[in-house]
Order: structure tokens, then sequence, then C-alpha cells
């Protein structure tokens, strides 16, 4: 049987960061041909399919890996090419100055004669940025402006996508030599940059000629801009590939709108679009673009790669700012983007702290595949800087920065970097890091609430769980049983961990908010049949069954919403896409059925048994007393109408806590001090559980107002 596939199709296959090292198999098994262009010099395509929006062929993957110089000196193309027509801007500036005309002019985060180099140039501006809300109305997000004094909220990007997105840009408007390495299917060298898309022998297939094709208007009087902004209505629909792609800085709009905005030259702007659907992760993480750093050297603008696998994509964070804090620590604030694609967020010191630590990040231990994270190509990394060496522009290295690389084939240094970071990074008070971890937490639930198949969130959220376990075992010697009572809600349960290596779940990157809805709606239901036949059972774990994803489809059509349950689709690489089941991730956690034991027995009180949400007692307003809280015991109270709920008692007997949900069984609010009381606020039909700190016990009296 013959498949055909449209146009339009092969570019969104090729455009997908995941997806482009699959081209060429999938070409394979639909029978995908591609007739040779005429043309007298070598298109680079040899007979190939070529895509029709951007004149490429794919795939396009890192080089293979250098020898014992780490690329430094490996030649690129030469400086005396001819590139009029493919040429995106003119390399007028180089890294290095710092007393040219051009280098001694006060700048976007530089005062006039600086004495800053160019690179040194782009760590301030990304360092100045101003941090404002972002559009999801929680996270912060940077502000961008240009050398035209026009400022836009960031961007809505994939993580390498932020990364690669804000080098081009710099280099763009500054006149900078710039150009990233790939490799074709064939072997062919590829080199994305300031001269085009080209290979050592001219322009690479069709791809665009931007100087003749697109229009520059860097030349423009001030007063010309300044009055009419030029702009360009075809650039402005242009999307990047591979999921949605909406600019909330313009209501909604595609990446080209946003990018129309920041660049009079506009040939700038169709080559960022065209980079970020060609490169991604693999290339960042590719010595032939990035170079290794120490942990001391780490600056703004450099950048954080996790790698889990050979193929497929890692995750991505750009250092925002590094505030020393005295006796060499330091606190490293770094922003990401995601996919589904969202602003570049703000990531605090201790969430930084985490990804640093992370083994995802070259450290030590084996991948799921059996491969050393340290050969995989993740860590610190510093962008490579394009320079004019004996003819040839050549990635290298600032001068003073070479005392700071790890040659990429150092494997013992390499790994050695997240144990480093450990000792330098983030030195604040427990009280601190427990705050923030919880913020971790929720945050990554408000992703999951979104997008409820990310594996990433689910990730994170258990990474901040972890941490937290340790931290309050260490400082106040709370049992992580006692943690997750405190602090574990059910969805936490429903969206567990997923090995990423062995789950489909994770390859898919389009489930919804609406979706979220109809999952928890199945886990409630599940609860409360359990609860009502006076038992308890774990809700199932929302990822691909036996059965692929059948029971929450049913439950969409039992609620009326069957068309908002979507079918699982491969937004990325997903070499497990025929796992018959996912795997849930191997994580330390209490079983669900263990949170809400209850006490019996000697002590008790006269609404026992009230040992889980399901035996709640109602109570209306007014005041009970003789209440008590007894060893591995909670005691649950419900709510008909939204009320406000306190517990008194001696603090010297006993910590106790409160905490409060709402209808479904969601924590909407807790109350965890160290005085004699503790009050909430609870919803209509919500309920409230009184427990124990650390096993604590003792008697108390509840309050509804």
């Amino acid at each position: 049987m013959g498949i055909a596939l449209s146009a339009p199709s092969l570019r969104r296959l090729r455009g997908l960061p995941g997806l482009r090292h699959r081209l060429t198999l999938l070409g394979v098994l639909l029978g995908l041909g591609g007739g040779a262009l005429a043309g007298c010099a070598d298109d680079g395509t040899d007979g190939r399919d070529i895509d029709d929006e951007w004149g490429m062929e794919g795939p396009l993957e890192p080089v293979p890996a250098p020898g014992k110089e780490d690329s430094e000196y490996r030649k690129g193309l030469l400086v005396a090419t001819n590139t009029t027509r493919t040429q995106v801007w003119s390399a007028k500036n180089a890294w290095d100055d710092t007393d040219t005309t051009s280098a001694r002019l006060a700048g976007l985060a530089w005062g006039v004669s600086s004495g800053l180099t160019w690179d040194q140039k782009y760590a301030a501006w990304l360092d100045a940025m101003e941090f404002v809300p972002a559009a999801d109305g929680y996270s912060q997000t940077i502000k961008l402006t240009t050398p035209w004094g026009r400022s836009f909220d960031s961007p809505s990007l994939e993580c390498a996508e932020m990364s690669i997105f804000l080098r081009i840009t710099f280099s763009a408007w500054y006149e900078l030599p710039f150009f990233m390495e790939s490799m074709d299917s064939t072997g062919k060298r590829v080199y994305f940059g300031h001269n085009g898309v080209r290979t050592a022998n001219g322009r690479y297939a069709s791809s665009p000629e931007f100087a003749i094709k697109y229009a520059d208007h860097s030349r423009l009087p001030a007063a010309q801009w300044m009055a009419s902004w030029p702009k360009d209505t075809a650039l402005r629909s242009k999307k990047v590939a591979g999921g949605d792609d909406i600019q909330p800085a313009f209501g909604g709009a595609a990446f080209g709108t946003y990018l129309d905005e920041i660049h009079l030259n506009k040939r700038a702007a169709y080559f960022t679009v065209m980079a970020l659907n060609y490169l991604g992760s693999m290339n960042l993480a590719d010595s032939a673009n990035t170079y290794n750093l120490v942990p001391e050297a780490v600056r703004p603008g450099d950048t954080l790669v996790e790698r889990w696998q050979r193929s497929g994509i890692g995750h991505t964070l750009v250092v925002k700012e590094v505030l020393p804090l005295g006796e060499g620590n330091l606190d490293v604030v770094m922003i990401s983007g995601s996919m589904p694609r969202r602003q570049g967020k703000r990531e605090s010191g201790v969430a930084s702290k985490g990804y640093f630590t992370n083994n995802y990040t070259g450290g030590v231990g084996v991948s799921a595949d059996g491969i050393d994270y340290a050969k995989l190509g993740g860590g610190l990394k510093r962008w490579r800087v394009t320079k004019n060496v004996g003819g040839y522009w050549t990635n290298t290295w600032m001068r003073g920065d070479e005392a700071s690389w790890i040659n990429s084939t150092d494997y013992a240094r390499i790994a050695a970097r997240p144990a480093r970071f450990e000792q330098i990074l983030g030195q604040v008070s427990p009280e601190q890091q427990k705050t923030e971890l919880l913020a971790q937490i929720e945050d990554s639930r408000r992703h999951l609430r979104n997008y409820p198949a990310s594996c990433s969130a689910r990730e994170r959220r258990e990474g901040a769980f972890a941490e937290l376990y340790a931290i309050s075992s260490r400082t106040w010697g709370t049992s992580q049983a006692e943690i997750d009572r405190l602090y574990r809600k059910d969805e936490d349960y429903v969206l567990a961990e997923l090995d990423y290596t062995k789950s489909k779940t994770c390859c898919w990157n389009s489930s919804t908010a609406a979706m979220y809805e109809i999952v928890m709606a199945e886990a409630n239901a599940e609860i409360a049949a359990a609860e009502a036949a006076g038992t308890c059972a774990a809700p199932t774990v929302f990822m691909s069954q036996s059965d692929g994803y059948g029971r929450w489809a049913a439950r969409a059509t039992a609620m009326g919403q069957g068309s908002a349950w979507k079918a699982w689709s491969e937004d990325e690489a997903c070499p497990q896409r025929g796992v018959a089941r996912d795997t849930i991730a191997d994580i330390d956690q209490t079983a669900f059925c263990s949170l809400g034991s209850g006490g019996s027995g000697a002590c008790t009180d006269r609404f026992e048994p009230n040992d889980s949400r399901a035996t709640a007692t109602t109570v209306g307003v007014g005041t009970q007393a003789d209440l008590r809280v007894c060893s591995g015991d909670r005691d649950w109270f419900k709510s008909t109408t939204a009320r406000t709920v306190r517990i008194a008692f001696r603090h010297a007997d006993g910590d106790l806590d409160l905490a409060a949900y709402d209808a479904a069984g969601a924590r909407v609010g807790q109350s965890a001090g160290t005085g004699d009381t503790e009050q909430v606020n609870v919803p209509a039909g919500g309920t409230v559980e009184v427990l124990g700190y650390n096993g604590a016990t003792g008697g108390y009296s509840l309050t509804v107002q």
C-alpha cells in the first residue's frame, strides 16, 4: 500500500525539532521520492526530496565528534566566499572588538567606551533584561528591548529555541559573524549563519537567497522608522513548526510577527524562523557550536543542556543572572522555554540548582540506553564565537576563556560538574529553600493542569519533592511520609512521573486543560468508589495503559465531552512510540493509601471514625471542643457552605496542622505554623483535615465561622 504525504505535511515533519532525524527513515518506509532540481552548481540535494517552503532537505544532525582539538580549529566557510545573494547580514564587527567606532558606542546594557567585547556585551544584555509578569498570570518572564528602543515581553518558544533565538538576534542586531554547523543525511556539512545556509561549495539545496528575496531596512534614517516601522506581511504569518506558535506579546499572532517587530533587517527575521525549524538541542549539545565550561566560570548568556538519550530532544535553559554570595558561592537564575511553547520563564536560584546538579547535565551514571551521561553532550555550555582564522570562518572561543574550557572528551571533568555545582550554588536558609521548593512543585502542577501529558513537568515536581524530603529530614527531622501527608495532592499520583525512554505519553505535547479535567474526573470517581466500599485504592496513573488511553476517552464521552479528548500524537521524536504500556518511574513517595490512615482504639473522640475524606463529619457554625488527634490519626470534617475553620490547641503538647480541600478533593489551602492555632478557608462542599505534624498528638477545639 502506498501512502502519500502532501508538501505541507512534509514541511511540518521537517520543521519539528525532534522529528528531523527520522525523516530519512520515513522516506524509506513511505516510499517518498524526490526529483533532481535543475541547476549548474552543487545544490547539496543529490536528487533527494526538497522542503517546498525553505528549499531544504532533511534531516540535519550534529556533526561527528571532534578529535582532541574539540573543534576550535576546524575550518568553516572561506571568508572570501561570494555570498552576495545568500547573505543575511554583513559581519561588520568582530566579537573581540573593544575600541572600534561601533564598539565604543553605548548600547542596551553598556555605556560609552565600556571596554567590553561583544561577547561580554551579550552577557550584559541578558543580565540587564527586566523581569515582568508572564501572560500565564503566575510566573515571571523577561522583557526584551531592541537597539531601536522598542520593548516586548518574551516570545513563546521551546527551550532550545530560546537559546538559539537570543544568540541569533544579538548577532544580527550588531552585525557580528555567526554560524551553527550541522550535517545532512549524506554527511555534507551545512552552515546556518550570517552568510545564509550554505555548504563549502555554495548555497545548500534550494535554501533562500536571503539578500535577493527579503528586505533590509537597517539603513533607514531614524526619523523614518520612528514614524512608521517597516512591516512585512508575509513574514508576520511565518510560524515555527512542530506545535502551537502563539505569541501573547502580540495577541496570539505567529512568531514571524514578533520577529517583524524587533528587526529592521527582515532577512535576519526570516533566517531565525528557518533556523529554529531545523536546529535544536542536539545542535546546542554539539561541540561544533558550543563548548563545555567549568562551573566557576558560569555567566549570563551561557546555556545548560540536559541530555538523557542519544537521539531525540533534551531540555535547555539559558543563564540569566549570576550573583556572587561570597566565599566562592553563587546564586544563578535561569530562563527556560518549554514544549508546548511558552514565554521564557524565570527559574529561581533554588530551581536552577536542581537543574545544574542533575546527572542529565553530563553527570555520573548511565542513560537508559547504556551510554554514560557525560558522553551525551549535556551540561554547562558557552556559545562559540565565529572568528576569521586564516581566512576561514571558525567557531572558537574568546581570548581569556580558554582556561574555562573543558574538552568534550574529558568525560571525568564533565561528569564531576554536577557535584561541584552542588557545592557552590545557592547557599540559602532551609526555610527559603523549602518555600522555593514548594513553589516549584505548585508551578509544575499548574503546567500539568494545562498539559497533563507533560513528562518534564512530572519529573520537575518529583525532583523538587526529593529535595524537600532531604532538607526537611536534615533540618527539622521530618519524615518523608509526613511531608507527603502535608503537601501531596491526589493529582500527584494521577500524574505520576514516567520513565521518559519507556513511555509514549512523554512524546505527547498537545494534551489540554480540558483533558486534565477529564483525567481528574476519572480519578475522583475511582477514589470515591473505593471509599464508598470502605476501602482505599490508588487512582489509575494517566499514561498509556494496555488499551492506550481508552478509559479517559470513555470518561470524556460519559461527561458529554467526547470531542474534548484528543488522540495521542507524536509531537516530538518518539523511539518508544510502539510500547504496549508506559512505565512508571522508580521514585520514592508514600503510597497513596498510606496518606489517609486513621486512628482507632482507646484514643478517640465522639466524631470517630472520621479518618478519611469519605468519612468526614459534617459540621456547622460554632465550636466543637474536646477533640483529639492520636498517633497515626487524622480527623476530617466537611462544610456544606464556604467557611473559615480554625483549630486551637497547646503547641507545647503537640504541633497540629490544618489543610483544606475543595469538593473534588484537591488541596486548596493549608496552615502549618508553630503557634497554638491554625486557620484555613474551606469552599462549599469542601473538607478540612486535622493532623499531627511529624506524628504529633494532642487535643484541640474546632471552630467554624
